[in-house]
């Protein structure tokens, strides 16, 4: 089925969508969400801004980037200054708590309904704030892995004790040579498990997610499901977004709820199943979960 050019949906008032969802996750069935950095950036992971200034200003200053992003991408001349980089990005992105009650808020909302989470997110936050790790499906990677940068073999590495050696460590912009990792099998450099060329290994328990995942779908067909969707930008619409409208569309039972600050939106053939709320995540999450405290 195809769906046509999505249209903005604010004819609700705050309250009255607050309301609606909640009463919405209270008679799904099952609840699937699907995450993107925007829930992250709710819950204080900016990449940019005072957050990028207080860890990385010398960075800054010496390679002339102005966010973590660009940081990741940058051509550096030695192993030394990249995992310099790295790991500090990794320190703070994926083994720092923020002190945000996003995630929590999230979990509470859901840990009594049969839930699955969908997400692009890479940062290891839902399941440091508690959710199962047997209904989370990390698409595109995780910050706490490694892998062979050629690679030569499908299988990854946790990194948290190298990691904070290296950061520990690291001085001038550099980490000890002897804390660069080398891949164990044919001793290329490793490199982050982050999908960001086709070089990407989907290790097993990449395809063990994939398939719980897709077994909730089939599980679920044709129930009181709802695709509750968060953060999630044009980046990558076809992972989450587009899947979510289609699976919506095909459910007669389904409903599709978007929240996103200033990017809140449904296709039209789901008009009268979809909630969209253009508002920050964390503010949402905070009033929803009052408002199943109160009742």
């Amino acid at each position: 089925m195809s769906l046509r050019t999505s249209t903005k949906k604010y004819t609700r008032s705050f309250s009255d969508n607050i309301s609606l969802l909640s009463e919405k996750i209270k008679a799904a069935d099952a609840v699937v969400i699907g995450a993107g950095a925007g829930l992250s950036t709710s819950a204080g992971f900016t990449y940019s801004g005072e957050r990028f200034e207080k860890y990385f200003s010398d960075f800054s200053k010496k390679y002339g980037f102005n966010d973590m992003y660009s940081g990741g991408f940058y051509q550096y001349e030695t192993l030394e200054e990249y995992w310099a980089f790295w790991s500090k990005s990794i320190l703070i992105n994926r083994y720092t708590d923020t002190g945000s009650t996003v995630y929590t808020d999230l979990l509470e909302l859901v840990k009594d309904k049969d839930y699955f989470v969908l997400t692009t997110n890479v940062d290891h936050q839902f399941q440091l704030a508690g959710f199962d790790k047997k209904r989370l499906f990390y698409t595109q990677g995780d910050y706490g892995l490694w892998q062979c940068s050629k690679p030569c073999h499908n299988k990854t590495y946790d990194n948290e004790q190298t990691v904070r050696r290296m950061v520990s460590e690291q001085k001038d912009m550099k980490i000890p040579s002897e804390l660069i990792p080398y891949c164990p099998k044919c001793g290329a450099p490793m490199t982050m498990n982050l999908r960001m060329d086709d070089t990407f290994v989907q290790d097993e328990g990449w395809y063990r997610a994939a398939e719980r995942y897709n077994d909730f779908l089939r599980r679920h067909d044709g129930m009181d499901i709802l695709f509750l969707e968060l953060g999630v930008g044009a980046n990558t619409p076809a992972i989450i977004k587009y899947p979510f409208w289609q699976l919506t569309a095909r459910n007669e039972n389904a409903v599709y709820a978007c929240i996103n600050m200033g990017m809140a939106a449904a296709p039209i053939e789901i008009e009268d199943r979809s909630i969209c709320i253009g508002a920050d995540i964390g503010t949402v999450l905070t009033e929803l979960k009052k408002t199943k405290l109160s009742h």
